[in-house]
Formats: C-alpha cells, structure tokens, sequence
C-alpha cells in the first residue's frame, strides 16, 4: 500500500450559512487541533477532543449483534494499542450524514486506506448508536451546551460507520473510525472520529530496581537473577546514568559477599541481525562491568562479561512486552 498523506475534506455543494442557534461559532475545546493526518469535514465545529500517546483501544469492525448470552456485542472488533486520538464534531444540519460519510471515504480512499467496515443505519445492528452514545460521545466527552452533545443523542438511530487501515512510511499501520449521524429534528449533525497509530509503547518511565537482598535470594535459589534497572539507548552500549539505582545494588550485594564470583550476561530480544546483537549484548555487558568498577570499586576480576543476544529469552518475542522483557542484564553465579 502506498504512503499517505490525508487531504482536506472538501464539500460537492456549495457554502452555506452556518448561523444556527444549535451551532457553536467556533471550538468549545481547549487545545484541541484536527488531526494532521485528517482535517474535518468543512464548517464543522470540534466539541470534544482527547489524546492518548499510547493506550488500548477496540474499534468495531462488524454489526451490532445480541450474542448467545443476551448481551449486545459487535461480531467482529479489533484490539488495538498505539496513539489514540478521538475527536467529536457538530456540522451543520443543511449537510447530510451521506454527504459527510462520502467525503470521508474519498478522502480515505484517496491517500491509499482500504475499507475495513462500512454501515448505514439498519445495516450496522442493533443498538449501534447507543453504543456510541454510552461509550464514546456520551456529554462526559462531548465540551460546551448540552445543544452540541444532543446531536449524536437524537441522530443516534439514524448513523453510518466507516473503518479503514492503511501503511505509514514506517511500516506501521494506522487504523481511522468515523462516525457519524444525521440531522434530526432540526438538531445539527454530529461526527466522532478515532484515529490509532500504532508505535511502541515509551518504556523507561518507571524505575524498579531489585535490591541487593533480593539479588542474593534470586542467585541463592536460581543461581542467577534478572535485572531490568540497566538501561541503554537503542543500538547503543553505554550505560545511561538511570541505571544508578540497579548498579549500586549490583555492588552492594558483591560488597556483602566479598567469595561471590559472577558472569554479567547481556541479552536482547531478537529484532535486528543475531552476529549485530550478540556484539551488542557483549559490549553492554562489559560496559556493566567497567561502571561497577570505576563508580562503585567492585574488583573487575570477580566478573566474566557475556552477551547471548536473544539465545535465552524470558518470554515470547511476538509482541513488544515480550520484548521488552528480554532485554535485560542477568547475574549468573560463576
């Protein structure tokens, strides 16, 4: 699939007045912005607005269905994880909700998105709008006069839903839902769109470190112990100055058994060419040895550095937790 770059969204009629008492006159939203991948449909206004870096999120991708318990479910939805950006707008009631939708598609169409799921009204189920209504552009969400929040209230029954996934030039995958429902009742109409890219999740945000006692029970029992305290830049083998905390622990439990003899063990997970990451986890390992050596005055001859690359991982390394937990320093007893 092609690189993309979303255009703006542009109205087949001509302009029209949008001097309505149910419309806002501008944004009701502070510091929200269109998203850069996909402006909004002409003359609408934004009225809800939230941003994730990284979250879970399940867009539906089939109909709304009652399951075999009696529960209303979606027969098919997607799980996905990376940046979530959700945003709610009203449009003017002279515009319709196939007028919206249809410029939605082209524009999708047109940088390259492949439609996932598609419904209008009946077509999307039971209760499709009530969903959105509860879980998605509720008043919780939805900033300013209740008049901008009644539009996907009253239009609920009366809606049309898009998903569609296209390839960054990354090689990542961007998944966008729109939302949208109709005028009704002399309301003004509403879209809510999702827009997901997927990224890995920013690690090193938290620090948990073992302490030395735990080390020594962990080498006691195992004859080894994991440490995820060491941290290192992508590709890189200098220890970063966060991994302290982990280090001085490190050579606190040397200094309390002054006969413990250990090989310092470099692991990585398996993306990137194995001979690339066994020189890696090596030089990581050796860069362990030389900081407890020169900032904490632990004898060097007491440890042996080895890297293993992703020879011995903790955990799958299908997925980016997995990963993630195989990147790791192991003390192993000599």
């Amino acid at each position: 699939m092609r690189a993309y770059s979303l255009l703006p969204l542009l109205l087949c009629a001509g302009s029209a007045s949008l001097a309505h008492a149910q419309m806002p006159t501008q944004d009701t939203v502070k510091g929200g912005k269109d998203h850069p991948l996909l402006s909004r449909f002409e003359g609408s206004k934004m009225v809800g607005y939230g941003i994730k870096e990284f979250d879970e999120v399940m867009l539906p991708s089939g109909k709304r269905v009652e399951n075999k318990g009696g529960q209303m479910a979606f027969d098919s939805a997607l799980q996905l994880e990376g940046k979530y950006t959700r945003i709610a707008y009203n449009y003017p009631k002279e515009r319709s909700a196939l007028e919206v939708m249809r410029n939605y598609q082209a524009a999708l169409d047109k940088a390259g998105l492949k439609t996932v799921f598609a419904c209008a009204k009946e077509t999307c189920g039971k209760n499709f709008g009530e969903f959105f209504l509860e879980k998605r552009v509720g008043d919780n969400f939805v900033k300013g006069s209740s008049d901008y929040w009644s539009p996907f209230n009253y239009g609920r029954d009366d809606e049309r839903y898009l998903l569609a996934k296209g390839t960054r030039p990354d090689g990542s995958l961007v998944h966008v839902a729109v939302y949208s429902v109709a005028p009704v009742q002399d309301k003004n109409g509403g879209i809510y769109v999702e827009i997901v890219e997927a990224k890995a999740m920013e690690t090193g945000k938290v620090s948990a470190s073992l302490n030395a006692a735990d080390m020594a029970k962990g080498i006691a029992a195992d004859g080894k112990v994991a440490v995820y305290g060491v941290y290192f830049d992508t590709d890189k083998t200098d220890v970063k100055p966060e991994s302290k905390t982990a280090l001085a622990e490190m050579a606190k439990l040397l200094q309390q058994d002054p006969k413990l003899k250990l090989y310092v063990v470099g692991h990585t997970d398996n993306q990137g060419a194995l001979a690339h990451n066994v020189d890696l986890s090596q030089k990581r390992a050796e860069s362990v040895i030389k900081a407890l050596a020169a900032d904490y005055k632990v004898d060097a001859k007491r440890l042996s550095a080895k890297g293993v690359a992703s020879y011995a991982p903790a955990a799958s390394n299908d997925a980016e937790a997995g990963r993630e937990k195989n990147r790791r320093v192991e003390l192993v007893k000599q």
